[in-house]
């Protein structure tokens, strides 16, 4: 099994650690099942493990929880710093954490509220790096992401490293909600060629989105619709000779349902997208819901391993990009198919 001797090593490295696991206790149930609380789960699993005299307090968790309470907590931990933002530190990739994190947070997140599951394991290969590639949709905090990821490590114990918009890790409001380094120490790997040619020499399982950010932007309207894929991961699957692991995620685009994203909004707040819906004024109450998503069954279907061969250092471009888009029409066709027999399930169910 791939990453075993690994996932052992981290195992006696965890037990090593001075530090208790963090237990999920009554007050992280609360915060499950009341959305401004999800920001506080994420926070308090840090600080367990982290020193982070910056970070958020007990008051301020309190403020979280009642209307535009954030606001005011935003202004006393402002004042506590001394009229500063907090500190910003570059994070390195923390396996142990990493570890921590999905099996004390992720874990009951995924298997009480987005219920996910993995289909067609029997496309899940043994062994070897890759990258799995998948639909990106929702118009929120990228819990598709991250569900799939804990479903893989729980499937064959891998390390999945996701590739992650650079505002993810640089924009001034992360700078507030989430802890120092947060998104570099959980394995993101910022989506930028150097940074992701490092992660393929190394030859590690990469999780990336072929959409990019035209995937979560595109809406409630076209949900179903994969946007152009790039094809920036065939050509270092090409260079690398690793395997591209496709996957169907049917579910993803509940997550913040009923959105349109304005883009003029979008580029004054500087965002990777801004989606307007029914839910925004819970979440000008709430601001703390902003890594929160509604209730959904993420459902993921994996699709056998594929390679790539470009011929020609002269066509390798628009070979490539033929590839890409020829690989979102089969996933396209997947999508159809799959969402053909969940209507077909659903109406059974209502003439039963």
């Amino acid at each position: 099994m791939i990453n075993q001797h690994s996932d052992n090593l981290l195992n006696l490295q965890l037990k090593k650690t001075s530090v208790e696991d963090y237990k999920f206790g009554w007050f992280d149930w609360f915060c499950l099942w009341y959305p401004p609380g999800w920001l506080i789960l994420f926070n308090r699993h840090w600080q367990h493990y982290h020193k982070d005299p910056d970070g958020w307090n007990w008051l301020e968790y309190g403020l979280f929880l009642i209307p535009c309470g954030f606001y005011l907590a935003l202004f006393i931990r402002w004042l506590r710093l001394g009229c500063r933002s907090p500190r910003r530190q570059i994070g390195e990739f923390d396996p142990n954490y990493q570890k921590a994190f999905r099996d004390e947070i992720i874990a009951p997140i995924v298997k009480y509220y987005f219920r996910g599951e993995l289909h067609k394991i029997e496309n899940l290969p043994q062994t070897g790096s890759m990258i799995v590639t998948m639909n990106h949709a929702g118009m929120c905090f990228p819990w598709d992401f991250l569900t799939l990821g804990y479903l893989l490590s729980k499937a064959r114990g891998w390390l999945v490293q996701p590739i992650a918009g650079v505002s993810l890790f640089d924009h001034h409001w992360i700078a507030w909600w989430l802890p120092p380094g947060w998104s570099k120490v959980l394995g993101g790997v910022r989506a930028e060629l150097n940074d992701f040619k490092t992660v393929m020499q190394e030859r590690k399982i990469l999780l990336y989105a072929p959409e990019g950010l035209r995937g979560p932007r595109k809406g409630w309207v076209k949900r179903y619709q994969l946007e152009r894929f790039d094809l920036s991961f065939l050509q270092l699957s090409q260079r690398y000779q690793i395997s591209i692991l496709p996957v169907v995620c049917i579910g993803n685009e509940n997550l913040h349902p009923w959105t349109l994203n304005i883009r003029k909004l979008q580029r004054l707040f500087n965002l990777p997208f801004l989606p307007i819906s029914p839910l925004m004024p819970l979440f000008i109450l709430f601001p703390s819901m902003g890594v929160w998503a509604m209730r959904s069954r993420l459902r993921y279907f994996i699709q056998p391993l594929c390679t790539t061969e470009l011929d020609g250092e002269e066509t390798k471009r628009a070979e490539g990009y033929r590839k890409a888009q020829q690989l979102r029409e089969k996933l396209q066709s997947q999508i159809n198919q799959l969402l053909s027999l969940k209507i077909k399930s659903e109406q059974q169910v209502q003439k039963t």
